[in-house]
Parts: structure tokens; sequence; C-alpha cells
């Protein structure tokens, strides 16, 4: 069994001058440059989140350096200042929008910054770049109703249907967080694998509802991302997100219990 652990690089926003609700999760220009360059030095061969699920769901083999370079919500930094350097190398990457984020017909007016069009959307996809769904309007999955649950999931993927001709294969959680209920919803509705954040490499072992990925931000310097992509010292570099992801994961199932406790009385 291939089981090899490969590193998932998770982005949002590439902006020279992000706004303040996404400064801490977006990547200068500059650094993304040096950082798929760094790629491209180490021998890495970046595939998409499903070439990366069905080499392990069929067995078959991967590059010799598989990475995947993802990106969450859709921010117009990533058609306009990622796309270039992608195509230069020949990288392919996956993009997993919020369907009621992007700029157009079902715009709910959510971004948290300037997004893309449908446009530039299908611009990254006849470039390489996967196109997978992130919800529409990027709620808090495990929160929601059964109903709201599907409505969120079903609606992205038949917007990315209608707008690109075929639907999403791909998923990720939007904030990363997923529960048992989330994770089998999302396969029935038809997504063939999903990723979560979990900052640590991903591993066949994990499931394809459950695949994690290595967040990069703006403070990433070239040192520690070359550490991350080779595995190195991750536990470390983010033994404080996940203090705080335990924590608040407590704090979010005493919400839920709450939640169903109040509505059992009414």
């Amino acid at each position: 069994m291939n089981d090899r652990a490969v590193p998932i690089l998770m982005y949002h926003s590439v902006a020279a001058e992000p706004n303040e609700a996404t400064r801490g999760l977006s990547v200068a220009p500059g650094a993304f440059a040096q950082q798929m360059a760094l790629l491209a030095d180490l021998g890495c061969t970046p595939v998409t989140a499903a070439a990366l699920a069905r080499s392990w769901r069929e067995d078959a083999p991967l590059p010799g350096r598989p990475v995947l370079i993802t990106f969450d919500d859709g921010y117009e930094g990533v058609h306009r200042h990622a796309l270039p350097v992608l195509a230069r190398h020949g990288f392919a990457s996956t993009l997993f929008v919020s369907t009621g984020w992007i700029r157009g017909a079902y715009d709910t007016g959510g971004g948290l910054d300037t997004m893309l069009d449908w446009d530039q959307v299908r611009d990254l996809a006849g470039a390489g770049s996967e196109i997978g769904g992130h919800s529409h309007t990027h709620p808090q999955l495990d929160q929601l109703s059964d109903d709201a649950l599907r409505y969120e999931l079903l609606r992205c993927r038949d917007i990315i249907a209608d707008e690109l001709g075929a639907p999403p294969e791909s998923f990720a959680y939007p904030y990363g967080y997923s529960s048992r209920r989330v994770r089998r919803t999302v396969r029935a509705s038809g997504y063939r694998q999903s990723l979560a954040v979990g900052n640590g490499l991903a591993r066949r072992r994990q499931g394809p509802y459950a695949l994690q990925r290595v967040t990069v931000r703006r403070s990433t310097g070239a040192e520690e991302f070359e550490r991350l992509v080779q595995g190195r010292s991750i536990t470390r570099a983010f033994a404080r997100d996940r203090a705080l992801t335990k924590g608040y994961a407590v704090v979010r199932r005493t919400r839920q219990v709450r939640r169903k406790a109040i509505r059992s009385r009414v």
C-alpha cells in the first residue's frame, strides 16, 4: 500500500497590500514566486487534489516528489499574481471556491477582499488548476442543520457545474472544521475527496475525506517553507495552532450540545 506522506500547501490570498481581514493568511507576490521557485529547485511535482486521491484510491504511482498547491476562498490575487508564476513553472494547483463569494450572478457579498469573477476562474481552470468546492457562503459547516448543510454543499456543486461544465470532484472544509456528519454529507453530495487543515502531511490512511494540509502564511519565511515541504519541524511550527484548535473544538462541541438541548425543548 502506498502511504507516503505528501505535503499539501494551503494558501488563501496572494496580495501586495491585503486588507486587515486577510492579512495574516495572505502571501506577498514576491514570496509566492520564491516559494514556487524553491519547489522547482527541489524537484517537486505539483499534482491536483483529484490526482492525489485517485492515485491512492487506485494504488497507482505518484511522481517522485509530489506536492499540492491549494488556494481557498477565491481571491482575485490568485489570478493576478499566482497564475503567471504557476504557468511559468507548469505547475498544477487546486482552487477551492466559495461560490457565493465569487463575483457574478451568485455573489452574496460575503467576500473578505476583492474576489475572482467566473471568467478568471475559467482562466485558472484552463491553465491547469482543478476547481473544487468550498461551500456557497463559507459557514462553519458542523454548526449547520442537516438541510442547511446540504444546501451549502449542493448549491456550491451545482454552480461550479453550471459555470465550468462539470461538477467538482474535490472539496475543502471552510475553517478546516468537519465532523463525521459533515464528512458523510460531503460524500453523499458527490464530492470524491475533501481536505481539512490539521497542519500535518497528508497520508492515505487519513482517508479521502480528512486529508491534512499545512498553512502558508505571510510570515512563512523561505527556510520555514522548505522545512514544511520536506516535512521537517511541522509539529513544532504549528504547536500553538494545534493547541488553539483543540481548545476551540471543545467550545464548538459545547455549543452544539446546548443548541440540541434548546431545540429538543421547543
